[in-house]
């Protein structure tokens, strides 16, 4: 069954392809499509909005729901196969990620690793992932605490299981990355990044802040209140371990927020991306469509791919508003005052 439907994706691919071609010369590339293949999860880090009460148990993308995406599939550079919850938790992940590769994408994803194995690991590599990405919070167990449910050392065993099966295999890829979300609380435990990256063989590290807050009460939890001296003395220390990782043989990017100046282009690249929930839903970025309250504010969905084609979502009127106001300096709601703008990557 899942193989007539791959075929019959791979066939959607390619018509829509052609088609795009031949009505606007192919020019229309998106850079990154973040698909949230599944919204629920195992971990209850506190800082997640899965864990806020009456957000649900969540839900995994249908097949039917993925095989719309064949047109901007068709169009992209990357398939991004995450959101708010577990992608591997999605039965039918390794189709979907196959499913993508056919139609010309590259093909990554994040997890938690609570659920790798060997034969996952295995499936995985037969897959053509290209990254995969593992997420922490700390350098050991306790600065890493904040990740309930999701302990240190099984993430860590996660990433030496794959990390075994492509060396078995003689396989460079995935390449195996982290996804690492510093606190100000914890910015001594980046001193231990260099040498963990070492030993586990992770290629990169992606270091972000939170900037998303389900709950105000996590305001401790961001650098939004920290005063210029604070900034400064994280910064050069996320300068300094992305100094000794390089020498190391590997990469440290980091987003950090500045601690004065304007509100610079979007980090999320929503003029070249869009986010795909679970249920079809289409928005800008993973942070305009958060488990949470309908009626949230920040929440900006634009068409649901189950009910419409998602070529003529992303041409929507107010969608592409959307898009122009922040690129021209003049933010919507919720973007006016997203951190995701004030702060570079480095």
């Amino acid at each position: 069954m899942e193989d007539r439907q791959a075929d019959e994706q791979k066939s959607a691919v390619g018509w829509w392809q052609k088609a795009w071609t031949a009505w606007f010369g192919g020019k229309l590339r998106f850079d990154c499509l973040q698909i949230e293949v599944s919204s629920r999860c195992p971990g209850r880090c506190r800082y997640c909005p899965r864990t806020l009460p009456g957000t649900g148990t969540g839900v995994d993308m249908s097949m039917a729901v993925f095989s719309r995406l064949a047109p901007l599939l068709a169009c992209a550079k990357r398939a991004h196969l995450q959101g708010w919850g577990e992608p591997f938790l999605n039965p039918h992940f390794f189709t979907m990620a196959r499913m993508a590769r056919d139609a010309g994408c590259r093909i990554s994803t994040t997890t938690c690793g609570l659920s790798m194995s060997e034969s996952q690991a295995e499936a995985i590599v037969d897959a053509g992932l290209d990254v995969v990405a593992f997420s922490l919070s700390g350098t050991d167990e306790a600065s890493n605490e904040r990740r309930r449910g999701v302990p240190f050392t099984r993430t860590c065993q996660a990433i030496s299981t794959l990390a075994k099966i492509k060396h078995r295999r003689g396989t460079c890829e995935p390449e195996l990355h982290l996804a690492y979300l510093l606190f100000p609380q914890e910015v001594e435990a980046l001193a231990g990044l260099p040498k963990l990256m070492a030993e586990l063989g992770i290629a990169a590290a992606v270091v972000s802040t939170l900037d998303y807050l389900p709950d105000p009460a996590l305001g401790e939890e961001t650098f939004a209140s920290a005063d210029r001296i604070q900034l400064e003395r994280t910064a050069a220390l996320l300068a300094e371990t992305a100094a000794q990782v390089e020498r190391r043989g590997g990469q440290l990017y980091y987003h950090f927020p500045q601690a004065h100046g304007e509100g610079r282009g979007c980090l999320e690249n929503i003029a070249r991306s869009l986010f795909v929930a679970a249920d079809g839903a289409v928005s800008p970025c993973v942070f305009t469509n958060a488990p949470g309250a309908p009626d949230d504010p920040r929440r900006r969905v634009f068409g649901n791919i189950s009910v419409a084609e998602p070529l003529a979502i992303w041409r929507d009127p107010q969608y592409r508003a959307f898009r122009r106001d922040l690129a021209v300096g003049r933010p919507q709601a919720p973007c006016s005052t997203c951190r995701k703008r004030f702060g570079a990557p480095y």
